[in-house]
């Protein structure tokens, strides 16, 4: 059995002992979707059989799912790396399935939970060669912390104090508190430790744990540049933050800073393993284009085609506009 399939059935996929926490795949509600699938291939390489309950979704005969499910067997052993999300699993049983009905293959995506081809958007997957102009400085991060993401357009990333665009104005005091951190930990004098720990975080630095590496970074608060998400309390803003989470959690960012707005925030564009999030987010119907402070006609591209396809807020006939909401809903 390829490894893939072997990882995924046995951290996440195998059931457990209680009928009545199971899902119709044979696991729990949570793991409907990417594992899902890979718990029903599992199955399938086993016993060939297809899961029961599939017919209720697709039309054609059973022998004809069991050619289904060989193919995107073998597909996902071959895969490198495998799925690891909805999206990816719903490209490839949508990419080996081209040839039949599209009844069928949207059966069979719905039957696991995973998104509908026409609700998949492909993402420039390259960073810019060289810099646009307007930028102030760039940055590379450490890995996001998932808690930092607050919304669809705002993230607060650390630094290193050894990226060139830091280092030069760590303050004295700063890098002394570390060191005598450092120091205190080693002598397990944890009270000083947690002390001088918070005055570098009052400092707007922190110690990060980094691969088993203690790391000084710096603080650093973005607003995405260009687009403008729903907020936290408005309709689809858990929605929002959940997808800018998907696309930046526990990784490194590259940031190109334009500026600052008026909450101390840096206003940036953010490029993920060599996705522009912004594009991702517009493309996926998770944000507006922010025309009113970004004219880049491509990011009005990117608006209408979701607007087009229906997907996320634009599934909606009239969502209400963030800045409208906010404008609706000032604090007093």
């Amino acid at each position: 059995m390829g490894n893939a399939l072997t990882f995924l059935y046995g951290k996440c996929c195998k059931p457990t002992t209680t009928d009545d926490s199971l899902g119709p795949h044979g696991v729990s509600a949570a793991t409907v979707g990417v594992s899902a699938l890979a718990h029903d291939l599992f199955n399938f390489e086993i016993t060939s059989q297809v899961p029961e309950g599939l017919g209720r979704y697709v039309q054609s005969s059973r022998k004809a799912q069991a050619n289904w499910y060989r193919k995107i067997l073998e597909a996902w052993k071959q895969a490198k790396p495998p799925p690891q999300t909805a999206e990816e699993a719903s490209r490839l049983v949508t990419d080996i399935l081209k040839r039949n009905q599209k009844a069928d293959v949207e059966g069979l995506l719905s039957f696991y939970g995973l998104p509908l081809s026409h609700t998949l958007v492909e993402v420039t997957v390259e960073a810019p060669v060289s810099l646009p102009e307007g930028i102030l400085f760039e940055f590379q991060t450490l890995p996001v912390d998932p808690k930092a993401v607050a919304d669809g357009d705002t993230i607060t990333v650390y630094v290193s104090t050894s990226e060139p665009v830091v280092s030069s104005s760590v303050p004295r005091e700063v890098n002394l508190a570390a060191v005598q951190r450092a120091k205190a930990r080693e002598k397990r004098n944890y009270p000083k430790a947690d002390e001088l720990h918070q005055k570098i975080i009052d400092s707007g630095y922190r110690v990060l744990n980094i691969e088993n590496e203690e790391v000084l970074a710096r603080k650093f608060r973005i607003r995405l540049r260009g687009i403008d998400a729903p907020e936290s309390q408005m309709p689809f803003g858990k929605e929002a933050q959940e997808g800018l989470l998907k696309i930046v959690g526990r990784k490194s960012l590259k940031v190109l800073v334009y500026g600052e707005d008026q909450y101390g925030r840096c206003v940036g564009d953010l490029y993920c393993n060599g996705i522009f999030v912004q594009e991702a987010m517009l493309k996926k119907g998770l944000a507006w284009h922010y025309l009113a402070y970004d004219k880049r006609p491509v990011l009005a591209k990117w608006e209408k085609e979701a607007r087009q396809k229906r997907i996320g807020l634009w599934a909606s006939s009239n969502p209400e506009k963030p800045w409208d909401w906010r404008k609706n809903n000032r604090r007093e």
